[in-house]
């Protein structure tokens, strides 16, 4: 997800071999058992409760409302990071990004304050799904590899690792910003997935994509690379949402803050050829038709961004995404906003402040659209 001008490619002489980040044990290299026992791994399941279409109904509000509600203090970051000293990131404004040196320039930080809401969007998300990982009717007995693309902080395919643990799991990203210490059946690699993948043909039976808006400038390529590494029958499934916000009875609409974010994002996105409405220009269903995938179904959900929903799950992904916003809202805009638009510095501040009144409060009932698109590898491909 990126957000200056792209950097020159990397010369076609230097290899695109990955390196290892968070090596396992010794013993965590042991072949995979050619069975585990049917209680060891979590039954997989398939089929959420979706909520994409009708109108969000909000909870009623006294007048004297506290407009600072939100989800409590003490929700922690899951993993650690790599210490940054060893690294050679970027430092904008008191911040760290991807490696100079990198061909693709994020547009959100890799620090601590990035992570810690990254692994808050894992949480909501897992809530989203009802408890699930993922979507797409996997089959357990059939599982060897699977490969995590975007994995950040490594949360999700930690915990995939976790539940399968005699499943083979590789996550991949930008920068070493995961643990050291991970379940033996997982690993991370430093790795550019716009660039070409060096996994060889038909290697892995699911492949996850998650959150890479603002990252990726040819998705066809993307899904065509996925569509080359994964197995015949196997399945990749991508997860993105727009970052705009929207409402069913105008209050978003109304809200000058609000709307500059928007803007933010969709000027950005132009500017810089990384989309941010990747829901709204369909463009997951699209990239996997076109690289040959079949059996393909979409699953759209209205995630609010507090918590003000009359509905209780809602209610709770909502307050998370509030967190989640609330805790790095500066990660999500400082770069987009200096960096690429060159926007009035003097007026950062004030929004900043304008959009963090906007999330607490519960008489603005905004939220953005997260779309869940998986699909199949023909058997004869």
């Amino acid at each position: 997800m990126s957000a200056q001008p792209k950097a020159a490619s990397v010369p076609p002489e230097e290899p695109a071999v990955p390196a290892v980040v968070g090596t396992p044990a010794p013993e965590a290299v042991a072949p995979i058992p050619e069975k585990q026992p049917a209680a060891a791994a979590a039954p997989i399941e398939t089929a959420p409760v979706a909520f994409a279409s009708g109108y969000l109904e909000a909870a009623p509000l006294d007048d004297d409302y506290d407009n600072d509600s939100a989800i409590g203090d003490d929700v922690q970051s899951s993993t650690a990071s790599i210490s940054s000293s060893i690294l050679e990131y970027r430092a904008i404004k008191g911040r760290t990004y991807h490696s100079a040196r990198h061909p693709t320039d994020y547009f959100t930080p890799n620090d601590e304050q990035q992570q810690e809401s990254v692994d808050l969007t894992h949480h909501y998300l897992t809530i989203l799904l009802d408890g699930k990982l993922f979507l797409a009717p996997l089959k357990e007995e059939t599982l060897e590899n699977v490969l995590d693309i975007g994995t950040g902080t490594g949360i999700w395919a930690i915990d995939f690792a976790d539940a399968y643990p005699h499943v083979q799991v590789v996550g991949t990203d930008l920068s070493p910003m995961q643990p050291t210490w991970v379940p033996p059946n997982m690993r991370f690699e430093v790795d550019d997935a716009s660039l070409e993948w060096t996994w060889s043909n038909d290697t892995f039976d699911f492949v996850h994509i998650r959150y890479l808006f603002g990252a990726i400038s040819d998705w066809n390529a993307l899904f065509g690379q996925a569509f080359r590494a994964t197995k015949p029958g196997g399945w990749v499934q991508s997860g993105e949402v727009d970052v705009e916000w929207v409402s069913d009875d105008g209050t978003v609409e109304a809200n000058e803050a609000i709307q500059t974010w928007n803007r933010l994002y969709r000027e950005s996105g132009k500017k810089i050829g990384y989309s941010f409405t990747l829901v709204a220009d369909d463009v997951q269903r699209k990239g996997l038709e076109e690289a040959g995938f079949t059996d393909i179904k979409v699953e759209t959900f209205k995630v609010p961004t507090g918590g003000w929903p009359l509905d209780r799950k809602l209610a709770e992904i909502g307050n998370i995404v509030q967190a989640t916003i609330e805790n790095d809202i500066e990660g999500y805009t400082l770069m987009l906003w200096h960096n690429v638009l060159n926007w009035p510095a003097e007026d950062y501040q004030m929004f900043l402040m304008e959009m963090r009144k906007a999330l607490r409060n519960k008489r603005i009932h905004g939220y953005i659209v997260q779309r869940y698109v998986y699909g199949r590898k023909p058997e004869t491909a």
